[in-house]
């Protein structure tokens, strides 16, 4: 089972977004996907009971005295993540997990944030983040062709672990209104009209192809 994180403390960066298309797309692709809502604002899982029945089917996973009941012949499991998430839990959920995907928004004050996330994340579960887990950033909600998106880009880039090690910057995904048209409806720019979803289905590809290979494994 591939588990795949995804984790900012900072509020509103997109985290919702990520792990609902993720889910939509690996469905589409035969694979069993659960999908585990860890947020109490339950944004996904509000997704997942407006989905419609005939596309792919993704499994909500319920929690029960604190533990996720996730079935046992899931393939791929999506943890969406909650903000200002405490340290205790965030240890737990990063030990679970082999691959986390961290979304920045083109502001300095979420960049400083996600700074700051790296480094308490590493003070935190040091041997997890060094050995255990593999990181990559996306550049979320970004207006292309902006100074914004140019600096968050060139940010990513050169973004690095505390041990020196460089965190790899996936790709730059477009604020585009057809993120906000599948979340009210269930369904995920994969399963839209390819014509009217192309622009950000290329841009979700570095990203796909990364999770797809192994080096996006432990």
């Amino acid at each position: 089972m591939h588990t795949i994180l995804i984790l900012n403390p900072k509020g509103g960066c997109g985290k919702s977004t990520i792990a609902t298309n993720l889910a939509g797309y690996f469905a589409m692709r035969g694979k069993n996907v659960s999908l585990a809502d860890c947020d109490p604002q339950c944004s996904s899982s509000d997704w997942l009971k407006v989905r419609p029945d005939h596309l792919a089917t993704i499994n909500h996973v319920p929690v029960k005295k604190g533990k996720l009941l996730v079935p046992g012949d899931t393939e791929i499991l999506i943890f969406d993540t909650p903000a200002s998430i405490h340290d205790q839990k965030m240890a737990r959920i990063v030990s679970a997990a082999q691959t986390m995907i961290i979304p920045v928004l083109p502001s300095p004050i979420d960049m400083r944030a996600a700074e700051r996330f790296l480094k308490h994340l590493i003070k935190i579960r040091k041997k997890t983040v060094n050995k255990k887990i593999k990181i990559a950033t996306v550049a979320n909600r970004v207006r292309e062709r902006t100074l914004a998106a140019a600096k968050l880009e060139g940010y990513l880039e050169k973004l690095e672990l505390p041990n020196g090690k460089k965190i790899p910057f996936m790709t730059l995904l477009r604020a585009s209104q057809n993120y906000v048209y599948a979340a009210e409806r269930g369904t995920t720019i994969f399963e839209m009209a390819p014509s009217k979803t192309f622009p950000d289905r290329e841009q979700w590809q570095p990203l796909l192809k990364w999770l797809n290979s192994k080096r996006s494994l432990p």
